[in-house]
């Protein structure tokens, strides 16, 4: 993992925020937030929180008496977060999940959307969660399943990959679809020293209004633009419009959608 992989800036904030979120993340959002409801007060944590999208859906459903530190390791992603909403009980703060500036024992519940794949060290974040959760305390996360289960982005990322023959881009391959072995993250989270770990299978219908709106979102808001850009730096638009031709062939000319797959994943600290 390079460090390109991890690093959301430029103009990737405002088109991740704007294309991807209606297309990926919001649905599944929805989904950790309702399985959070029962939660009416204490302190919680979320790491990379990116630009808000599961924050905001969190704040729609839990009470203000709910206390959010919603981080991220991009600068620049939380800063456009914090235009998106305002809400008192939410905090924002720069934070890497690998080496987390908060005390032990902090927070009674730690929520990360689509983050725990970016992270270099996997099991340095679940140790890191495990020291800032109260005894008992919850660690709720999703994790895409691998590119085949998700249509949309596997289309995508073949018709890049076929662009670049000698050198193909696999951003999307290798770090958002590459963590889906569920025996290996029950693994890793049991060796962070979690006591319980429950994954669920979810499975929703990703959308968008145009193959156009889905390849810019994803060719020019994720760091797969800086592995285009390595390769052909002025070929962004063309390289956008063969991945917005790919998803009209497969997915129609009009409005879009097609199949993703998740895993939701909730570990419980020891305890005592």
């Amino acid at each position: 993992m390079s460090t390109a992989d991890v690093i959301f800036t430029g103009p990737i904030p405002n088109i991740y925020d704007t294309y991807l979120g209606p297309l990926l993340f919001e649905p599944y959002a929805e989904d950790l937030a309702e399985r959070l409801r029962d939660l009416h007060s204490g302190w919680m944590l979320e790491i990379a929180a990116g630009t808000g999208i599961a924050t905001r859906a969190l704040t729609r459903v839990l009470p203000s008496t709910v206390e959010i530190v919603a981080s991220d390791l991009n600068q620049a992603m939380l800063d456009l977060a914090a235009t998106r909403l305002d809400a008192p009980n939410v905090r924002w703060q720069q934070a890497d999940a690998q080496e987390l500036p908060f005390e032990e024992s902090d927070f009674d519940v730690v929520v990360c959307q689509f983050g725990v794949m970016l992270f270099p060290d996997k099991k340095a974040s679940f140790r890191e969660v495990l020291h800032v959760l109260v005894p008992g305390g919850r660690y709720l996360f999703n994790i895409w399943s691998g590119l085949e289960d998700n249509e949309i982005c596997q289309t995508v990322s073949q018709a890049v990959a076929g662009l670049f023959p000698d050198d193909p881009p696999r951003f999307l391959e290798r770090i958002p679809y590459g963590y889906g072995d569920t025996d290996q993250i029950i693994r890793d989270v049991e060796l962070a020293g979690f006591e319980r770990v429950e994954i669920e299978t979810v499975e929703k219908v990703s959308r968008a209004p145009s193959a156009r709106e889905a390849a810019i979102g994803l060719c020019q808001g994720t760091p797969l633009r800086a592995e285009i850009e390595a390769r052909a730096p002025d070929r962004l638009d063309e390289v956008t419009a063969k991945a917005e031709e790919a998803l009209r062939e497969r997915f129609g000319s009009s409005a879009i959608e097609g199949r993703m797959k998740a895993y939701v994943v909730s570990a419980w600290s020891p305890k005592d």
